[in-house]
């Protein structure tokens, strides 16, 4: 392995960055397919052994993990590291955590969807547990002892007769031996951990970020960089006429003008195209793009308003649609009920609305492409830019600096484009930045949805028969202009919608096409958004309709503990193994248990008018979330949330501070989505265009207080960055409910009259 082969750095700045001197670092053969490399063959070549993926450890002792997934928040790049770390059995405080470059040896590196510790946990502590292998052989080998007498903790290793040595007095030795296999690997047990599982471990870049020293994409500023704002085109698709250069030129500190070519085909992750004005700083580019006095022509797609879409939705809902589950014969059940119960629901295109909007920094040559930006998808970035430009997806180095917020935008790199277009074409580096109305009006927006349940109800109210319809553009409308992509994917129904997890004897669930004239794209928890709001709304209907308590009406209808069969069933289930991941509603009922246990939900009933409590419970990105809703309504309708309990069983935990803060944050951006959150459309263009009008919970808005419970499990880690807030909508319209009697079955909240006397 060379210097070259290892993302993110090579030999002079390793030696730079450690000190003259020699180097042992671990990790490719650990999770990442390759060669078993020798580290005696690499040390023959050079004093110091060449870096590889996640792991160093230098003579002074310092340890430097690499972090391939982006930090916006979650903690990512301090719970990975951890898990390396505690396998190593390392001192935190002597741990260097760096930020790799954009490399397909990596594996993955979307920081999206919650799969972030399940995808790579085993990898990292193979990649500690390596590391520890060859420093407790190194000891054994210096003492001239059995290994199984070396142990390594507390960075040392410790041997018979109180013997010791520092990490880093060990690399010398250790440089001369093989890499483990991985049945020479032994992992620590669960007491042996110190940090995994712990709240024990600061957030590794908490200083940084509240001392202002932390680096975002703005705070790149490479020699020469000029400033660009880019003019759009409002409606998708649309052209430009005509507009005045000289006027943006007149402006103080306008550098120049450019016109970007407009996109081909489906937008997919291309530049969107326009009018980039280029300046010496943002202001002056701003102020420039607003003199442009743009013309443009908003094509076939000029005509279409949310109005008439929402109702073609609704519309879709009413008539039969493509199977995608069926258990017995719901027709049939439902046409021989003597009582049956439907609604429909639904959900507006939402904006990610994340506080950082787009920007990145991008310099091309001829030899070279560097794009600095806050990214979820370096990789996405690199093949993104190099067919934009003309280069391969390795000739493309992407360094990714803190996102201040993401939810999904910043794995979509049509920004990336951008600036790479202009740096080739100036010939200098140049940074895109996006306002706020840009960021607002050219998201890739959460699609809207129409979900329609019908259920066919016993004496008790409990429901023999269920149908199910859910229609809303599929995120592959984005990326396919063909007929077929606008029928959800199996993908997508299988979030929140195919996995009903109610032993009902006779169901059937059904989608239908739709397509929208605009970017529809993955947002924090995806359809499980809509999906959620529908059934756990739907359910809490039938408790009311029984005369049932909520609590007691859901677990009758989970039934007994098991696990949902599936067959028959086109469910990828997150591309996890049903085996290993099953739809377990033993889980559903345990995190229902905690949270009506330790939220006193039975003590907390009996509230006055204008205040109650809400229930729901969702199974999402194979983990399970349970939650209650305290809403106190006022007499003229306004809606604040005391208090919010949530309940959460996402299996092996490694980071629980993290996992608390991501609770804690999914209950206020689930209350955006419930409470405020609605994109709108009038002639083909976002009338949206900042936080006046798009807004995002203030503190008065904020759940006041949030509690919560994390299960102990022994399970595989599943999802927890989304796995919060799907229940969170429904929890708090069931509390709505609750209190003032009145039901919210469109989103969001603020449109409703809630008032009362």
């Amino acid at each position: 392995m060379s210097a070259a082969d290892v993302p993110g750095i090579d030999r002079r700045s390793l030696l730079r960055a450690f000190g003259t001197g020699a180097a042992l670092l671990v990790g490719a053969r650990f999770g990442v397919a390759g060669a078993r490399p020798s580290l005696a063959a690499e040390a023959a070549l050079d004093e110091t052994l060449q870096p590889s993926l996640w792991l160093a450890i230098a003579p002074d002792g310092a340890v430097r993990i690499w972090a391939h997934r982006s930090e916006m928040g979650t903690g990512i790049r301090t719970s990975l590291p951890m898990v390396v770390a505690d396998e190593l059995g390392c001192d935190w405080e002597r741990v260097k955590i760096e930020q790799a470059f954009g490399n397909a040896a990596y594996g993955d590196q979307n920081t999206d969807g919650s799969w972030s510790v399940r995808g790579f946990y085993e990898t990292m502590r193979k990649a500690g547990a390596g590391a520890r292998w060859l420093l407790e052989q190194a000891a054994a080998k210096q003492w001239g002892v059995d290994a199984k007498e070396c142990i390594a903790r507390e960075h040392a290793v410790h041997g018979p007769g109180g013997k010791k040595l520092g990490f880093g007095e060990l690399v010398a030795t250790a440089r001369g031996l093989s890499l483990p296999s991985d049945e020479q690997l032994r992992f620590r047990k669960p007491e042996e951990l110190r940090f995994v599982g712990k709240e024990t471990v600061r957030f590794y870049d908490a200083t940084d970020i509240t001392t202002g020293r932390a680096t975002f994409g703005a705070d790149v500023r490479p020699d020469g960089m000029v400033f660009a704002a880019i003019w759009r085109v409002p409606v998708l698709g649309g052209k430009i006429e005509s507009f005045d250069a000289a006027a943006a030129r007149k402006v103080s500190g306008v550098l120049d003008v450019v016109e970007l070519p407009a996109f081909e085909g489906a937008p997919a992750f291309q530049a969107l195209g326009g009018i980039a004005v280029i300046a010496r700083n943002t202001w002056a580019a701003f102020r420039g793009r607003d003199a442009l006095a743009v013309k443009w022509d908003g094509g076939a797609a000029a005509s279409f308003s949310t109005d008439a879409f929402y109702a073609d939705l609704r519309q879709k809902t009413t008539v039969a649609g493509k199977l995608v589950r069926a258990v017995g014969d719901a027709g049939k059940a439902l046409g021989a009920a003597k009582k049956r119960h439907e609604a429909t629901y639904t959900v507006p295109f939402l904006a990610h609305a994340q506080m950082e909007p787009m920007v990145a920094v991008a310099e091309v040559t001829d030899t070279a492409c560097r794009v600095w930006t806050p990214t979820q998808n370096p990789q996405g970035v690199q093949q993104m830019v190099a067919g934009a430009i003309g280069r391969k997806p390795e000739q493309v180095e992407v360094h990714v600096t803190l996102l201040g917020g993401g939810f999904g935008r910043k794995s979509k790199p049509d920004y990336c484009v951008e600036a790479a277009l202009l740096a080739k074409q100036l010939g200098k580096p140049v940074r895109v930045q996006w306002s706020r109305e840009d960021d607002t009006r050219f998201d890739y927006y959460h699609s809207a949805a129409a979900v329609r349940i019908e259920a066919g109800l016993d004496a008790d109210g409990k429901p023999t028969a269920w149908l199910g319809r859910t229609v809303f553009p599929p995120i592959g409308t984005t990326f396919d202009p063909r007929d077929e992509a606008a029928m959800p994917s199996a993908g997508e129904l299988g979030l929140g919608f195919t996995e009903l997890p109610y032993p009902i004897a006779d169901l059937r669930l059904e989608t239908g096409p739709a397509r929208a004239p605009t970017r529809i794209g993955w947002m924090r928890s995806v359809h499980h958004v809509h999906h959620a709001f529908a059934e756990c709304s739907f359910v809490d209907e039938l408790a009311a309709m029984a005369g049932k308590d909520p609590v007691e009406f859901l677990q009758a209808l989970i039934g007994a503990p098991r696990h949902v069969d599936m067959a028959g069933t086109d469910f990828p289930n997150q591309g996890a193994p049903l085996a290993d991941y099953p739809v377990d509603t033993g889980r559903l009922l345990g995190v229902l248990r905690e949270v009506t246990t330790k939220g006193d939900w039975n003590g907390r009933r009996k509230l006055p008018r204008g205040r109650g409590l809400g229930l729901a419970a969702h199974r999402s990105f194979l983990g399970y979330v349970a939650v209650i809703v305290e809403v106190d309504v006022g007499r003229d309708g306004t809606v604040r949330i005391p208090r919010v309990d949530v309940a959460i069983d996402a299996g092996t935990l490694v980071n629980p501070d993290r996992v608390r803060a991501q609770l804690e944050g999914a209950a206020t951006f689930g209350t955006a989505i419930a409470m405020l959150g609605e994109i709108t459309f009038a002639n083909g263009a976002v009338v949206q265009s900042n936080y006046h009008d798009y807004p995002v919970p203030r503190l008065p808005e904020a759940p006041r207080e949030v509690r919560t419970y994390l299960l102990a499990s022994s399970a595989p880690p599943a999802g927890v960055g989304e796995t919060g807030t799907p229940p969170i909508a429904p929890a708090i319209c069931n509390a709505i409910f609750a209190a003032v009697g009145k039901r919210v079955r469109d989103l969001p909240v603020r449109k409703h009259d809630l008032s009362w006397s």
